[in-house]
């Protein structure tokens, strides 16, 4: 007997633009956070962000949702699709810019935020094998390589335990690298960015919610016009992107061999420019010959 396939979701990103915002719909991004960070995450709510506009001066290649827990942690989810280089100084850009746009003026730096970074990248970022990447900040002794602590009166006073706790903490998720293959909750969630699938199988937190609110079929008239609208920029933008990196290399080749030609040239120049000097040809009479100048006979 047959299995009918899975059904078809709208994209992850075009759901925290437009579906995700909405209270009733909290579920289904505390559960992917939940997964992530292996701890019970409550959102009170989202906060406005520089890219939260939905108007076609949208950056299609960049989509950020930015939540408050119920742990006062800022947590910064973004999607990014376009290859850049600079991508891990962008993730710095933006932690420090939330600590100091949810820092009050006068409160001491023990008030500081802490912020998560989660990044769901369908590039290449860097080199490694695995498809999940944590960074978080420590301090290790130099001499006797012991991990620096908090004191009990650091402790209750920032209310956190360890250090990196502080600090901001990033989350890579390289979409490429997964292999399909759900054998986490989480993996489960990773399977669903990558595919926009949810088999009926799948029991990661907030999955189930997310197949029903994030169906196509759910969608109204208006949601689905605009979604369409969305793929077609998406296709449009890459296809900007594709063109002009074909005809960036295009242009590269032909620099490439025109340069190789004009230097192949020089170098049979300056050899024939040699054997004119061995002759005891008269400099002058060198540089009508070959179209050199005198430095670049003298050097040759």
């Amino acid at each position: 007997m047959k299995t009918a396939p899975p059904r078809k979701l709208i994209t992850f990103d075009w759901a925290m633009k437009r579906l995700l915002r909405s209270k009733a719909n909290f579920e289904i991004l505390e559960g992917f956070l939940s997964e992530l960070l292996s701890e019970e995450i409550v959102i009170l709510e989202i906060l406005e962000s520089e890219s939260n506009q939905e108007s076609v001066t949208d950056k299609y290649n960049r989509v950020d949702l930015k939540v408050k827990n119920s742990a006062g942690e800022i947590i910064i989810i973004e999607v990014q699709y376009e290859r850049e280089y600079d991508y891990l100084q962008r993730m710095l850009y933006g932690t420090s810019r939330a600590i100091t746009e949810h820092q009050r003026e006068g409160e001491p730096y023990s008030r500081l935020v802490k912020v998560i970074s989660v990044n769901i990248l369908f590039f290449d970022l860097g080199h490694g094998s695995d498809y999940i990447y944590r960074g978080a900040t420590s301090f290790t002794g130099i001499h006797d390589n012991d991990r620096l602590q908090l004191s009990s009166r650091q402790q209750k006073l920032y209310g956190k335990e360890q250090i990196h706790h502080l600090f901001p903490e990033y989350y890579l998720i390289r979409i490429n690298n997964f292999n399909d293959i759900a054998a986490t909750p989480l993996d489960e969630w990773i399977y669903f960015l990558k595919n926009e699938e949810i088999k009926d199988e799948f029991k990661a937190k907030g999955l189930q919610k997310a197949k029903k609110a994030l169906s196509l079929l759910s969608l109204t008239e208006k949601e689905r016009l605009a979604y369409a609208r969305y793929q077609d920029d998406l296709s449009y933008q890459a296809s900007l992107i594709e063109s002009n990196y074909g005809l960036g290399r295009l242009e590269g080749k032909e620099e490439g061999l025109k340069e190789g030609k004009e230097e192949g040239e020089k170098l049979k120049a300056l050899d024939i420019a040699t054997r004119l000097k061995l002759k005891g040809v008269l400099l002058e009479d060198i540089v009508d010959i070959t179209g050199l100048t005198k430095v670049e006979i003298e050097k040759g």
